[in-house]
């Protein structure tokens, strides 16, 4: 494993178990945990995506496990250090978003793009983003740094940084640290 996947992949699984002296070994051995699984395949499809017979050997296990665990997270996603998937399932981003690092995206989450009007694109969501289940972002809006966004939420708008957003339509509110306690582990 290159040292820079290496690298990447230890912060995925530290947000997951807090161990900050993580090897292969434990690598190997959390394999069996769905949102780290499919991470770890998530990080191998992106990193050989230039090696024609790794990336088929990748794309067909990120496939495999993209059905198993109902995660839809497609390799051209770029996607920071850090990102947690909380609970199996239903969580649904869009290629052409952006997301950063210490990202914490709960079930049923859906990050997608709107193709018409002002706000045509996908979201660019920040570092140290706590995103609830069933929430929806969806269209060219800039989710800040430190932001909170409550289960259910529907955000069609920018989100300034050190925010609470609640509800559908979703509502904001300011507040430093919004995520302090809710950001596990951060790196």
């Amino acid at each position: 494993m290159n040292t820079s996947l290496f690298s990447i992949v230890q912060t995925d699984l530290f947000r997951i178990n807090g161990n900050k002296s993580i090897t292969r070994f434990d690598i190997i051995k959390n394999l069996h945990k769905p949102e780290f699984c499919y991470l770890f395949f998530f990080r191998c499809m992106q990193h050989y995506q230039n090696n024609k017979v790794r990336k088929l050997f990748f794309r067909i296990l990120l496939r495999h496990f993209s059905i198993k665990y109902g995660y839809e997270i497609p390799y051209q996603c770029s996607v920071g250090k850090g990102l947690r998937l909380v609970h199996m399932g239903g969580i649904i981003i869009n290629p052409l978003s952006k997301i950063g690092n210490n990202v914490t995206i709960l079930r049923g989450v859906t990050i997608g793009s709107n193709r018409r009007g002002k706000k045509a694109g996908a979201p660019i969501i920040s570092d140290n983003v706590w995103i609830g289940a069933n929430a929806a972002i969806i269209g060219q809006v800039v989710i800040g740094n430190d932001v909170m966004i409550a289960p259910n939420s529907y955000i069609n708008f920018n989100v300034p940084p050190h925010s609470i957003c609640v509800g559908n339509p979703a509502q904001i509110i300011k507040r430093e640290q919004a995520t302090e306690s809710y950001i596990d582990n951060p790196i």
